[in-house]
């Protein structure tokens, strides 16, 4: 786990390695332990490196291989790397390293760009292949990892975030107004390849990309989720003792495939316990287990505690409790910003960002259960969706959307306004072919698209803020595509995630599976009063607010005036909304 950039010229010019510098500087924090660097004509390549597989010397990047003409950066892990390795060996490729990152390289000798189907993990990469005079970049199935770039008539850049290409300058930061539709329609939401800043790109996730030495790219889409029923009927067991298989061989392989202690982010909910309880029915011992909680309101409690003592107590983990005074969010919340790749508006970043400091005390690794109530439909709006008449896109908009087109219009200067982006390609995506029902269509878009830019993402800024890894079986390629073909009737079951619930029976607490459905609470940024309300107003009326331009007056005032009126549908605070970006821009574009 690591973080990556590079650069490539395309003006007929040298690649100055020292361009990569202010770039490296700004991914420190994601890799910690060593620092390289390769330039070759027209190509520079940068890595930063957290050791997890192959601790010594041998792995560190760029990993070159001077006769094959190839050189690699890599972000990630690769779980069936042992496996790709004996393969290779047996197909005559020599290896002078015991971890993942040459298996890359080899399988890109043996299989070229086809080398992404071989793998199974969360990987971004980029490979130089000085033959083929071109930059070859690819990015996981499920956009674990991310994969950032910019391009100019001068060359094109990579990183693993957006604060890097900033770094290295010359990057257009003028808002895109689709990607701003969006951002507050899909609750910071801004799928592949846009960002908010019209100059830098993403690539998408089951993605590569070629970019040669004139500049020209072609992207390839390698892998793309089914949810179809498969030709042979199963019962309602008999898929839900699939899924405990495989979801066991996910558990094991992100515990396994690993040279330092594995830990896990127990929030007390059903998903992080019952990896929990997993790992234990796999045997382990001594597991390190890690929860965080916040002030209560008087609406909403800051902590689900309650649960996870449950679960420490039935396994006996070596446990760390972590509570975080409201003081403290606020005052830790701009360097949670200022690691946010793109501007993120869930409660949780803050949280997981203070977690991820304490943890990465005790481990460099943990799992997480991120994913779940997407693969398995445990969210509320599912419910609501199915009920809901209309089209499909009727359907799902009237229950996740953050604000119709309408009242977005009301919130952004006129500079801003344009067609209903955001329900021209949920519509899109909906009507693409490969899945059965409605549902099946939900699914599938949340866990392709929407879960890659929230959760996942914020997972993976917050945590690599720490040089932490995090690992999601959940979203183990081949358990989604399994969980994609089971009926969505099935999942939706118990209130969501049945198939989850009846393998957690026993393994865990019964009072966490049968609990309501719980949200990681920082109540201090729904519930928005006091001190917090302050900052907000602080940040939206600032100079730079006003100067930038991108709120209409009397939206906001409505807004200011009563602050916790203006829920989404999905119950976040529209002020909060508003506030992130403003503060996110003046944190990392007006003072990069």
């Amino acid at each position: 786990m690591c973080g990556i950039c590079g650069e490539l010229r395309i003006d007929q010019s040298r690649a100055d390695p020292a361009d990569l510098m202010p770039m490296l500087k700004t991914l420190q924090r994601r890799g910690p332990d060593n620092e390289g660097v390769f330039h070759q004509g027209p190509v520079a390549l940068g890595h930063r490196r957290l050791s997890i597989i192959d601790l010594s010397e041998r792995s560190n990047q760029p990993l070159l291989d001077q006769t094959a003409g190839l050189a690699l950066v890599f972000n990630g892990t690769i779980y069936n790397y042992p496996e790709l390795r004996k393969h290779l060996q047996a197909k005559g490729h020599h290896f002078i390293s015991t971890g993942d990152s040459e298996v890359i390289l080899r399988a890109y000798q043996e299989w070229g760009q086809a080398c992404v189907e071989h793998l199974h993990g969360m990987f971004a990469f980029a490979i130089w292949d000085n033959n083929q005079q071109q930059l070859f970049l690819a990015r996981d199935r499920l956009g674990i990892k991310p994969l950032y770039y910019a391009e100019d008539k001068k060359g094109f850049r990579f990183a693993s975030n957006t604060q890097a290409l900033l770094a290295a300058g010359g990057i257009d930061t003028d808002i895109d107004a689709v990607a701003l539709h969006h951002q507050f329609s899909l609750h910071a939401v801004i799928p592949a390849p846009r960002t908010i800043l019209k100059g830098v790109r993403k690539l998408a996730p089951g993605t590569t990309m070629t970019v040669s030495t004139s500049g020209h790219q072609q992207h390839q889409r390698y892998w793309q989720l089914q949810a179809r029923r498969p030709q042979k009927a199963l019962s309602e067991w008999e898929w839900i003792e699939q899924i405990h298989e495989s979801l066991k061989q996910a558990v094991e392989k992100r515990k396994t495939i690993a040279d330092v202690p594995v830990g896990v982010l127990l929030s007390g909910g059903l998903d992080s316990s019952l990896l929990v309880g997993l790992l234990a029915e796999a045997g382990v011992k001594d597991l390190k287990t890690f929860s965080v909680g916040f002030e209560d309101s008087p609406e909403e409690s800051g902590s689900e505690f309650v649960y996870s003592d449950q679960v420490v107590a039935m396994y006996g983990t070596e446990h760390h409790k972590i509570h975080v005074p409201n003081d403290e969010v606020l005052k830790r919340l701009p360097e949670a910003v200022r690691n946010m790749a793109e501007p993120m508006v869930g409660q949780d970043a803050v949280a997981f960002y203070l977690l991820a400091e304490q943890v990465s005390q005790h481990v460099k690794v943990v799992q997480s259960g991120q994913g779940a109530d997407e693969v398995f439909a445990g969210y509320f709006w599912y419910a609501q969706m199915q009920q809901a008449a209309g089209t499909d896109l009727d359907r799902f908009r009237q229950h996740y959307f953050d604000r119709d087109h309408d009242e977005y219009l009301q919130m952004v200067q006129p500079s801003y306004h344009g067609p209903d982006y955001t329900s021209g390609l949920v519509e899109s995506l909906l009507a693409a072919p490969g899945a059965d029902t409605f549902m099946d269509k939900v699914l599938r878009l949340d866990v392709t698209t929407l879960i890659v830019d929230d959760p996942v993402k914020r997972v993976d800024n917050m945590t690599m803020a720490w040089g932490l890894e995090a690992r999601v079986p959940f979203l183990d390629h081949e358990l989604v595509e399994l969980a994609a073909q089971m009926p969505a009737e099935i999942k939706m079951k118990s209130g969501g995630k049945h198939p989850l619930k009846a393998i957690a029976r026993g393994l865990i607490p019964d009072a966490v599976i049968d609990r309501p459905k719980g949200y990681f609470p920082v109540p201090a940024l729904k519930f928005v009063r006091g001190e917090f309300l302050e900052f907000m107003k602080s940040v939206l009326l600032s100079d730079s607010s006003r100067q930038r331009g991108i709120y209409q007056s009397a939206y906001l005032e409505k807004l200011l005036k009563e602050p916790e009126k203006y829920l989404t549908r999905i119950q976040g605070n529209k002020l909060w909304h508003m506030a992130l970006l403003e503060f996110w821009l003046q944190q990392n574009v007006d003072n990069p």
